[in-house]
């Protein structure tokens, strides 16, 4: 996978939970994170608090124990 393609899923999903993203793909949480970092550091990216609801509603995840992703854009 290359930043491109977790660029287009973020910004199809909007936001997102690490453990989505380590489904989706299939790699390490922490590789996952290090290619979050560099969206994040452009701006595109933002972690969101700890405890933030995800937003699907289906209230089965704890949100503490959630890592939530949200793409944002630029304009």
């Amino acid at each position: 996978m290359i930043l491109s393609d977790l660029r287009a899923y973020l910004k199809e999903r909007r936001r997102i939970a690490l453990k989505d993203l380590v489904d989706r793909f299939d790699m390490d949480e922490d590789a996952l994170r290090g290619m979050l970092g560099k969206w994040i550091s452009k701006g595109n990216v933002r972690k969101l608090p700890s405890g933030t609801a995800c937003g699907s509603g289906c209230c089965q995840c704890d949100p503490a124990l959630t890592e939530l992703y949200e793409w944002i854009e630029k304009a």
